[in-house]
């Protein structure tokens, strides 16, 4: 098992590299079809995955990647208002099809999954964005395996025994230190190539540290839902990883995050 994951983890360090490395509409359609993969997991929890509410859901999150590139919706929550409006349509001429909290899944998925994983892109596409993307990574996948490994070694306060009992207080901790590390580590690797200053270095840490904090909880948020449904992965895409949510999930709180302080701070 650690085999089947280990080899998995470097194919996709690999897929990253390559992907994030070209960025442009390659990254944009990538990322448009992890968000396919990555909803249709959420919504088969609902059974919608093949249902016109699902469906409604992938056109409508590849209205919006459109959008990204051709920028011909004036105003996002036009985007926000429009879907709700049809998923209502949808509601009251197909009673009683759908029940309420389909609908809901069916409107939340778009953002929670699609949405937000388009702020890897977004952030490649910002100035610096070739060295900026890589700190949604290394405050998500970093705080993962920092925290796992200061947890392991003097974990003893669980941080949220029923919903994740493994993880723990001093495992959390260490994981927003090490980001932080791993980000000055990088920064200052790459400083020239960015331009930045010392202050500069230590802000993208600090930036890093509050995506890695953010990132736990949408780690938990994934474990949350999948514990209420009673599943254990949300897929069998990735071997020894589960699907598109159980590797993605914290990443998933993270690119946004990165996004707006990057994009706000770092100018």
């Amino acid at each position: 098992m650690f085999k089947t994951r280990l080899l998995s983890g470097i194919v996709l360090v690999l897929l990253a590299l390559l992907l994030i490395c070209t960025g442009g509409n390659l990254l944009l359609v990538s990322t448009l079809v992890l968000s396919y993969i990555g909803m249709m997991e959420l919504y088969r929890i609902f059974h919608i995955h093949k249902q016109i509410a699902g469906i409604l859901g992938y056109l409508v999150i590849t209205v919006f990647y459109l959008n990204l590139l051709f920028s011909f919706i004036p105003d996002t929550f036009m985007f926000v208002i429009g879907f709700l409006v049809l998923l209502m349509f949808v509601y009251v001429f197909s009673y009683p099809k759908y029940k309420t909290e389909q609908i809901l899944a069916a409107f939340f998925g778009v953002f929670y999954v699609g949405v937000m994983l388009s702020y890897v892109y977004q952030t490649r596409m910002l100035e610096n964005g070739a060295y900026l993307v890589w700190l949604i990574f290394l405050c998500s996948w970093g705080c993962d395996t920092c925290a796992y490994c200061v947890g392991k070694l003097i974990g003893k306060h669980k941080m949220s025994p029923k919903l994740s009992p493994h993880k723990s207080v001093e495992g959390a901790i260490g994981g927003v230190v090490g980001a932080a590390l791993l980000t000055a580590l990088y920064s200052f690797i790459f400083k020239d190539a960015m331009g930045l200053t010392g202050n500069e270095i230590w802000l993208l840490a600090g930036i890093s540290a509050i995506g890695a904090l953010i990132s736990m909880v949408g780690d938990l948020t994934a474990s949350a839902i999948k514990r209420n449904y009673d599943i254990k992965d949300y897929g069998k895409l990735i071997p020894g990883h589960g699907g598109i949510l159980d590797r993605f999930d914290s990443v998933i709180f993270t690119a946004p995050i990165i996004y707006y302080l990057a994009a706000n701070f770092m100018k």
